[in-house]
């Protein structure tokens, strides 16, 4: 180790606190656990949020617009305002930690929602559309969230951190579009319209989630890996500090991973937004809708721990590959489901959120594998705009392709859309790893 005077100016000028913990492999851990455990707890939160939009939204458009052919410019909306808000989340955490960014776009998520109660109230379609944008950064939050367990990660706990941080965000992701109904009726009971009455949950939901973090994440454990990582650098008596073009950051593995969240994200919300509509048009209820959305984003997050598992064991390529597969499945499925037919809905809504799963985790992985703290959550935040946007395209499309044409058609193109997974995956083949920060193999 070197103790020349650069590095007694670095020990010097950082907190004693931080120092602390780049002495202590076992205080970064004990630190790593309680991350997970803040994450745990504020996702549960989270997950009720982002559900509610994503199960009554398109409902609430067509019933104040009263067409179908615009029902998914609310999945558009909430993805664009994701992605608007990955950016930022990503910039405060890179500045100021993951405190303060999951905190502010968790908030913003909160008076997103309450924006919606009221132009439902009102019949606003512009302030509905606005609302809409600014409650889409809860949803980028939610699942920017997954990064912070992984900040003080070793690379073989990587993938399971992400698969935790995801499976707990089931609890609130199941329940809150089972409560449809319940809320609806609370809401009527208050002079509210019944479809705006989950935005409600909502509002509370992304607030709390967002009061766990800014209260409760101290010490910010992406500032404590960032020094690790500087002091790492200073003892191999580097000259200027931290030097981005030496910090392995893997442009291959980064493509590849953002490829594989993008796709999956553009199938997964494409035949997502519409299945509520399609199903309304066939006579199913609210709380059948609730039913099907609820169990779909129960298979988006229940089986995480499982794929956390497996990712970091059979390896992020397998994953990915499974991935397309169940994804091609779940379209072909929707596509010749009968409409009435219940079971065989919810069996191909199921593999939807799966293949997401599959994809999302494994592609979460092989981005953590190829960058460095130094520039990490600015990667992750610019990364998630793609995937918000990609996801905004889907929904935006989505009601475009059923108006002129069938919901069997949606599903049969989302699902050979996944085949472009293979190529991807080919191409991350052609060399034997991927050599990211710590030299972590795609192919294990």
């Amino acid at each position: 180790m070197s103790d020349g005077p650069e590095n007694l100016d670095v020990m010097e000028s950082r907190p004693s606190h931080l120092q602390s913990y780049i002495d202590s492999p076992e205080k970064q851990q004990k630190l790593y656990r309680k991350t997970l455990l803040i994450v745990v707890i504020s996702q549960i939160f989270g997950g009720a949020g982002l559900a509610a939009g994503v199960t009554v939204g398109a409902l609430l458009a067509q019933d104040m617009l009263g067409t179908d052919s615009l029902a998914g410019i609310p999945a558009a909306l909430l993805t664009l305002g994701s992605a608007l808000a990955a950016l930022l989340v990503g910039r405060l955490s890179q500045r100021f930690g993951r405190r303060v960014g999951l905190a502010a776009g968790f908030l913003a998520g909160g008076i997103g929602a309450i924006g919606v109660v009221i132009a439902a109230v009102g019949n606003h379609i512009v302030l509905l559309f606005a609302s809409l944008l600014i409650y889409g950064a809860g949803t980028a939050t939610n699942l920017q969230a997954r990064y912070a367990g992984t900040d003080l990660a070793k690379p073989k706990q990587r993938a399971t951190a992400v698969s935790i941080a995801m499976v707990s965000t089931t609890f609130g992701a199941v329940a809150g579009p089972n409560l449809v109904e319940v809320m609806g009726r609370f809401a009527t009971s208050i002079g509210v319209p019944a479809l705006a009455g989950p935005f409600i949950l909502g509002a509370a939901a992304f607030t709390l989630a967002g009061l766990v973090f800014l209260a409760l994440l101290r010490p910010d454990p992406f500032i404590v890996a960032r020094a690790i990582a500087e002091a790492q650098n200073a003892d191999q008596s580097s000259p200027s500090g931290i030097n981005e073009s030496k910090l392995g950051k893997n442009n291959r593995g980064i493509i590849v991973g953002a490829t594989i969240m993008i796709l999956t994200q553009i199938v997964m919300v494409a035949i997502m937004t519409m299945t509520p509509v399609h199903m309304k048009h066939h006579g199913h209820g609210l709380s059948e809708v609730g039913l099907v959305i609820g169990i779909h984003i129960g298979a988006m997050y229940l089986p995480s721990l499982l794929t956390g598992f497996l990712v970091d064991k059979v390896g992020r390529t397998a994953m990915a590959f499974a991935s397309g597969v169940t994804l091609l499945a779940a379209g072909i499925l929707a596509a010749i489901a009968p409409a009435d037919s219940m079971p065989v809905l919810i069996a191909a809504l199921a593999l939807l959120g799966l293949g997401w799963n599959f994809g999302l985790i494994s592609g979460t992985a092989l981005i953590v594998d190829a960058t460095h703290p130094a520039t990490r959550a600015k990667t992750q935040g610019t990364i998630d705009v793609s995937v918000a946007l990609a996801g905004a395209s889907g929904g935006a499309l989505s009601g475009m392709v059923v108006a002129h044409s069938s919901y069997a058609t949606l599903s049969l193109i989302g699902g050979f859309l996944s085949l472009l997974l293979i190529p991807v995956l080919i191409w991350s083949k052609s060399k034997q790893s991927i050599k990211g920060a710590e030299n972590i193999p795609l192919n294990r």
